[in-house]
């Protein structure tokens, strides 16, 4: 009797972007992408928050048209805020568990202590302490969601933006955590300006200047600003 033969087909593959996920390469670009949305948002930010040196009315405004105005009325009133939102929110998830699996990945496959050469040496210090500037900015993003965003940690909760940013950097343990966290953001913007460039396959030995001058000009002109808003309150001259 003759045995049957059982023939099978190729077997089931992931789809595409999940199969690139998988990969150490599809990490570091999910890393880049998202990345590159909360640079746009934190330069975004730091130039909406220079209205507090025009006053109160003027940073009261702007938070109003963000929160009804913005795309209305393409848009339904307070929509497109949401919308901002959800896609920073999403980035942000995406990006920390990136980077936690991608470390998990490089250890495994580097159980010693290894350091590659690389090309140019970007940012050092920047590299090393990568992770720790990362937590920082975290923990600041939480805070400063319940703080200035919520109220629930800001001494005027019921107060305006104008009031609660007051309120808020007249602290002394408030304004130098924030000032702390920019800081450790202007590190982090430093190194990771530099590597998106590299995880995105957008770097050339030739273009190196360029790409740490990009990284230092782009982390100054969002951090010194942002560092300059606690010190003018602590100052008065944000009151």
């Amino acid at each position: 009797m003759a045995s049957k033969v059982t023939e099978r087909g190729p077997a089931a593959r992931r789809p595409f972007l999940l199969e690139l996920y998988g990969s150490a390469l599809g990490k570091k670009y999910v890393m880049a992408i998202t990345g590159i949305v909360w640079m746009g948002y934190v330069l975004a930010h730091m130039i909406g928050n220079l209205k507090l040196y025009q006053g109160a009315d003027y940073i009261n405004e702007y938070a109003e048209f963000l929160r009804q105005d913005l795309m209305s009325p393409i848009i339904a009133q307070g929509a497109t805020l949401w919308l901002l939102r959800s896609v920073l929110i999403v980035a942000l998830v995406l990006h920390v568990v990136a980077a936690y699996q991608l470390t998990v990945m490089n250890k495994k496959a580097r159980p010693e202590s290894y350091r590659s050469r690389r090309d140019f040496v970007a940012a050092d210090f920047a590299s090393r302490t990568m992770r720790w500037t990362g937590v920082i900015v975290l923990l600041f993003i939480l805070f400063h969601v319940a703080d200035i965003t919520l109220g629930w940690a800001n001494p005027d909760p019921d107060g305006s933006v104008f009031d609660r940013t007051v309120a808020s950097f007249q602290n002394p343990a408030s304004a130098g955590f924030y000032l702390l966290a920019n800081l450790a953001l202007g590190f982090h913007l430093y190194h990771g300006s530099w590597s998106l460039f590299q995880s995105m396959g957008w770097n050339n030995p030739r273009f190196n200047h360029w790409r740490r001058a990009f990284a230092i000009a782009f982390a100054v002109i969002v951090v010194v600003p942002n560092l300059s808003f606690p010190i003018a309150v602590q100052l008065g001259i944000i009151s």
